[in-house]
């Protein structure tokens, strides 16, 4: 893997705290980089202006980066549940599966409320997304997942005890591959399989969505063999 930088700028950890991290591993509250997202969170602030509506930034373990060992990617937040509470997977359904499998294995204690000042914390485990503002209907442009890498690269440095990366879906998984410097025609996805990329173990699954989950693309019990996979790996 390539060097991690080491420049600071801050975190979400256990909220309301905080910890230094790369000035390259999240967005400014008002990144431009993206027009198209840009404006779509400029007309949501107009509309809900008490809700987050800014980048989403990286949810880690209270102990720092430092104890990260395990890094979620998704796709991107939902427009109302991160883009509205601020933190990953907080506010919709899927975050419902995510956060209950998560506790079952051991990467998460607490109660979640799906609010981000609810008693949950992350164990040795970091959650993100491959972009990082909420797109329109839930699709980013290949362009916009592009850009978006370069927050994905950096939040992977920062990580010098990484083991293991979970990606949910296709384009999360595809962004991780890339942002690792590997060929996505060698580690495709596949629900459950376990690719290596200089040393870090990348387990791609099903997204935890309503939809995925309403037609049986996912269910619970496959979503937790993913879990069970990755908690052998860490374990050794």
């Amino acid at each position: 893997m390539p060097p991690r930088r080491k420049t600071t700028t801050t975190w979400i950890t256990d909220s309301p705290t905080a910890v230094t991290i790369p000035t390259t591993a999240d967005p400014v509250r008002d990144c431009a980089l993206c027009p198209r997202l840009h404006d779509f969170i400029a007309l949501w602030r107009e509309r809900e202006p008490d809700w987050h509506n800014a980048p989403v930034p990286t949810w880690l373990a209270p102990e720092g980066p430092q104890s990260v060992r395990l890094l979620i990617v998704g796709l991107a937040p939902g427009l109302r549940g991160a883009n509205r509470t601020g933190r990953p997977f907080t506010g919709d359904f899927a975050g419902d599966l995510l956060y209950a499998t998560l506790k079952k294995y051991g990467f998460a204690e607490g109660e979640f409320e799906a609010r981000p000042d609810d008693s949950l914390r992350l164990k040795a485990t970091a959650i993100t997304n491959a972009v990082r503002c909420v797109p329109p209907e839930n699709k980013p442009t290949a362009a916009e997942i592009n850009t978006c890498r370069s927050f994905l690269t950096a939040t992977i440095e920062r990580f010098e005890n990484l083991e293991a990366i979970v990606t949910l879906g296709k384009i999360a998984h595809d962004s991780t591959v890339r942002a690792l410097k590997g060929r996505v025609a060698a580690h495709p996805f596949k629900h459950n399989v376990a690719t290596e990329i200089d040393g870090l173990s990348i387990t791609s699954s099903y997204h935890c969505s309503r939809y995925n989950t309403n037609t049986g693309v996912l269910t619970p019990e496959m979503f937790e063999q993913v879990f069970t996979s990755v908690r052998r790996r860490i374990d050794g």
